[in-house]
């Protein structure tokens, strides 16, 4: 039998969502949905804020409509082989993003003229002891990727 590590690939991808996830609210996003999905693609969170634009986009602009963030979560373990993740939002999966929140858009089309923005969250997942793993969020955990 195979001697398998503490945790599971799959519940550190969950757990480095859920963190994203608390952390977009603790800053006034609404969580819409949580693994979006459409045919062939996935968007782990969707969330939305209403406040200003300013603290949404870091322009200092009032908004008239709330702003949605299409936000694609990478958690990776210590010494990883992409990047910490980075290297995984190929221009390839960018695409299937942009399909995806396209196919999103078109099934809640009062929200398809609200701003719309892609953000990449970075987690680090460490252990610290047997059976136990820390997952923290980079200060540069959600860079924006572009805007739409």
């Amino acid at each position: 039998m195979a001697n398998h590590p503490p945790y599971h690939y799959l519940d550190i991808g969950i757990a480095g969502e859920d963190l994203v996830a608390e952390w977009l609210q603790s800053k006034g996003w609404v969580i819409l949905h949580r693994r979006w999905r459409y045919r062939n693609g996935e968007i782990d969170i969707i969330a939305q804020f209403y406040g200003e634009a300013g603290e949404a986009k870091d322009e200092g602009k009032a908004s008239s409509s709330p702003v949605l963030a299409f936000v694609e979560v990478k958690t990776r373990s210590r010494e990883n082989w992409d990047a910490g993740g980075r290297n995984a939002i190929t221009k390839h999966k960018q695409v299937k993003l942009w399909d995806t929140a396209l196919m999103f858009l078109a099934k809640y089309p009062e929200k398809a003229n609200y701003p719309c923005r892609f953000d990449v969250a970075i987690v680090s997942c460490q252990p610290i002891s047997q059976g136990l793993a820390a997952v923290t969020i980079s200060p540069e955990a959600i860079p924006n990727l572009s805007s739409g």
